[in-house]
């Protein structure tokens, strides 16, 4: 007999979210982002969370929203959309009560919401584009130029030129702003846009099968003119999920609909994705986006200061400049911490003041992000914790000998060099004993094969990584 499902209130929820975070997130960032915070109602399917200010706002949804949504779909059991909000009071959702299935429910904890106590099929949600990621405030460098081109071409002639366009980069270097950037301006120009995750779209098609709304499902994304699908690497693997995609793509497709996909590697470099879809997405234009230079850093701290009304003198920029070198998102981040640690009243941002802010004072502020910065692996913390972790010098890692274990071996290597180093593929053969690119490719995708099944790599993996901070 199955239990009665569990009433659970916003502030419960968030609550326990914040359990979850307490535990996984250093204590300076949870006091300092966190705290404070209260889930206060379910709105349109989404839970809003009370924050004390815009600063907070701000990084709850551009540095951390991806951790809260994981650890909330793990208490909720399925994807819920999180709003932050600063201060006052938030109309609270009339007759929706978020509930959770008792552990009598197979085990599994699925969120429902019931209105007058009737339960109804959850209905496909909307996942909004961020306003601020717009073309006007992106910034363009050496390292974007090309995929800001293309970006800006295909909002001005959605369907027509470069389509599909394929967006590749490491995390936080720009690819989902310009997405969104494509999608507000397409909007403008009147267009029918649908920007989703690939996480949402492979739950959305699953959640059609199951209930047996595919045309619902089919017709909701083929009726868009432009459709933005981001981190299309998520579909790796799930077989179903592509074949979704696949017909969605086609018939998008043939009657002249704009698609634009981000991903995080190279289109080659998607193994176990079908050879038909990948086919299909290097048949449009694919451009990626590099690792800033120090002058686009610099522009980019500017700029944000700007959008955030605060004035920091050039030698607390060029520090946080020189200091986090290969994410965007985290050098914003450290100037917001700069800016919330003056504003809590350490130093004063305002007027003339500026020039108070010190690099101690910035020191003070991102201890503990640039502590995180330093621990960044390099390719010689890889090749030493695997030769370590087999057993084996790291002069054969890089030789001749094919004995198995050796060959494992430097397949791992390969593997977490492009993962946690992310070095192009020539680089790595390079490191790995002037092999060919190729052969690293092959490296990577059989170690990703594997890890499909095998538990023991998994755990050798996980091993591996945690040893870089030893």
């Amino acid at each position: 007999m199955t239990d009665e499902p569990v009433e659970i209130s916003p502030r419960e929820m968030w609550d326990s979210v914040l359990g979850e975070l307490q535990l996984q997130v250093p204590k300076p960032s949870y006091e300092t982002w966190l705290k404070g915070t209260t889930g206060v109602s379910v709105l349109d399917g989404a839970l809003v969370v009370r924050t004390p200010n815009a600063f907070v706002s701000e990084m709850l949804d551009t540095r951390m929203y991806s951790l809260i949504s994981r650890c909330l779909e793990g208490i909720t059991g399925e994807p819920m959309e999180i709003r932050f909000e600063v201060g006052g009071e938030v109309r609270a959702s009339a007759g929706i009560t978020p509930r959770i299935n008792g552990p009598g429910d197979a085990g599994t904890a699925r969120m429902s919401l019931d209105h007058d106590g009737a339960r109804s099929r959850p209905s496909y949600r909307r996942v909004g584009l961020n306003p601020r990621y717009r073309f006007e405030n992106f910034i363009v460098g050496s390292s974007n130029h090309l995929a800001h081109a293309a970006s800006v071409a295909v909002s001005e002639n959605p369907g027509f030129v470069y389509n599909p366009l394929v967006i590749y980069s490491g995390v936080g270097l720009g690819k989902t702003h310009l997405m969104h950037a494509i999608g507000h301006s397409v909007k403008e120009t009147g267009h029918d846009v649908l920007y989703t995750t690939t996480e949402e779209f492979t739950n959305e098609y699953i959640r059609a099968i199951r209930e047996g709304t595919t045309e619902e499902f089919r017709d909701r994304y083929r009726s868009a003119d432009v459709l933005l699908l981001d981190d299309i690497q998520f579909i790796i693997g799930k077989e179903q999920t592509q074949e979704g995609f696949f017909h969605t793509f086609n018939a998008l497709h043939m009657a002249g609909k704009q698609i634009v996909i981000t991903c995080d590697r190279p289109v080659s470099e998607l193994s176990l994705l079908q050879d038909r879809v990948s086919s299909r997405l290097a048949g449009g234009l694919v451009v990626d986006i590099q690792i800033p230079d120090l002058e686009t850093r610099l522009a980019i701290l500017r700029s944000k200061a700007e959008q955030i009304d605060r004035e920091f003198p050039n030698k607390v920029l060029e520090f946080i400049a020189g200091r986090v070198q290969r994410n965007v998102r985290e050098l914003e981040g450290c100037l917001n911490i700069v800016a919330a640690y003056a504003g809590l009243g350490h130093k004063s941002l305002n007027g003339n003041a500026a020039a108070d802010v010190d690099l101690d004072l910035v020191e003070q502020a991102l201890e503990d992000s640039l502590k995180e910065s330093a621990r960044r692996v390099s390719e010689e913390d890889v090749l030493s914790a695997v030769a370590r972790y087999f057993s084996i010098d790291k002069s054969t890692l890089k030789g001749k000998k094919r004995d198995r274990t050796t060959a494992q071996a430097r397949h791992v290597s390969m593997y977490l060099l492009r993962e946690e180093v992310q070095l192009p593929l020539a680089t790595i053969g390079r490191v790995m004993g002037g092999r060919d690119h190729t052969t690293v490719i092959h490296g990577c995708r059989r170690i990703e094969r594997q890890l499909e099944a095998d538990t023991r790599l998994r755990r050798d993996l996980m091993n591996i990584r945690e040893s870089f901070a030893a």
